[in-house]
């Protein structure tokens, strides 16, 4: 039996990002392994993998209203919290910390469906006062990760915004999205939907280790290729960029993006709120030790010396000189490649009908 010199010190599970499952920043008690000796014994290299638990959450809304400035949509909708794919990046893992779990394994592990998502939805969408905007579907946790392979919530809410005539945009990174292509070709072709296909690598190693269960990166160019030969408007986006790990893959992305058929594009930097700081230093820590330090003192130097910086005027894209050499040389890419800005294409809102309530005497007309 292999016994690790620290039984309890972080380690590299297969097929998740996180390595520990730190408390999150609301919990007011803290928990802290000591060895007493009879423990390390127990502890091996064959212990059990994080199972991944789904729990059915009962919403009471679903649309959410976005009022920051560098985010270029009003309406977002989550059918999952928490993400399997397990992007050890992932902006959204100090949300879990709402639902008193970790940010860490918890976040990839332990997952929220809502169930009553369309339910909901169609309330919503049929209140009197409503004001119809394109919904962006994905804006926190990928609507099109493993489990929507059983929960099908991303596709039943798709079912009712074409049914009602309603624009929505969608962010993924699994080629999951190919299994919708019957309702968004349809979509596209009345104007209604637009598709963005996040690929910041074409690492198949590094995308393991960053972002262990989504499609690997050659699948989502081909997702690219199959949403454009359906007539579907889709995007890519390089996000986020890592200094140091991922940004000399931004002109071999762009240009592989364009060869697919995708028509716009657009990129942000890692971000590293609250929890996320000490998991990415962890993540790095076990999986690229010897460019660690490089890297963080790169992000640092686009936060201006911080871990992470919220102003809304540099969050996405960071400051500074490394952080200008990335804009200018996605710029010089997209004028390459003839890519268009994520937020040129206007989608139509003039076809919208609001849906019915559901009655139980049925409708007349």
């Amino acid at each position: 039996m292999s016994v690790p010199s620290d039984p309890f010190a972080p380690r590299a599970f297969k097929g998740r990002g996180a390595a520990s499952n730190p408390e999150g920043r609301f919990e007011s008690i803290r928990h802290h392994a000591e060895d007493d000796g009879w423990q390390s014994a127990l502890l091996d290299e064959d212990a059990p993998r994080p199972r991944t638990e789904v729990t059915d959450e009962r919403a009471r809304s679903v649309i959410t209203r976005n009022d920051s400035p560098d985010i270029h949509f009003n309406q977002a909708m989550n059918p999952y919290r928490g993400c399997e794919h397990g992007c050890i990046y992932c902006f959204a893992r100090p949300s879990h910390s709402y639902l008193n779990l970790s940010p860490g394994l918890d976040f990839e592990t332990k997952l929220r469906a809502k169930g009553n998502l369309v339910e909901v939805l169609r309330h919503e969408l049929s209140r009197p006062g409503y004001r119809v905007e394109p919904i962006n579907i994905g804006s926190n946790t990928d609507p099109y990760q493993p489990i929507e392979k059983r929960w099908r919530l991303t596709r039943a809410a798709l079912e009712l915004l074409a049914e009602c005539g309603h624009p929505c945009t969608l962010v993924t990174k699994n080629a999951l999205v190919e299994r919708d292509l019957d309702l968004l070709a349809p979509m596209a072709k009345a104007n209604l939907v637009q598709v963005f296909v996040s690929v910041n690598s074409l690492d198949n190693r590094l995308a393991a280790k960053l972002e262990p269960r989504a499609s690997a990166p050659h699948r989502r160019i081909e997702a690219i290729r199959a949403l454009a030969d359906a007539g579907v408007p889709v995007g890519v986006l390089v996000a986020p960029i890592i200094p140091a790990l991922n940004d000399r893959d931004m002109e071999a992305v762009l240009e592989r993006a364009a060869d697919a058929g995708a028509r716009c594009a657009g990129y942000t930097v890692v971000r590293l709120p609250h929890e996320l700081k000490a998991l990415f230093r962890e993540w790095l820590a076990l999986h690229v030790p010897d460019r660690a330090a490089h890297v963080m003192s790169l992000i640092q130097q686009m936060n201006g010396g911080r871990d992470y910086d919220s102003d809304f005027r540099t969050r996405m894209r960071g400051q500074g000189v490394f952080a200008d050499l990335l804009k200018r040389r996605f710029e010089i890419a997209c004028r390459k490649h003839g890519f268009g800005r994520a937020r040129d294409l206007q989608l139509d809102t003039s076809r919208f009908v609001a849906p019915r309530k559901p009655s139980p005497q049925g409708q007349l007309f």
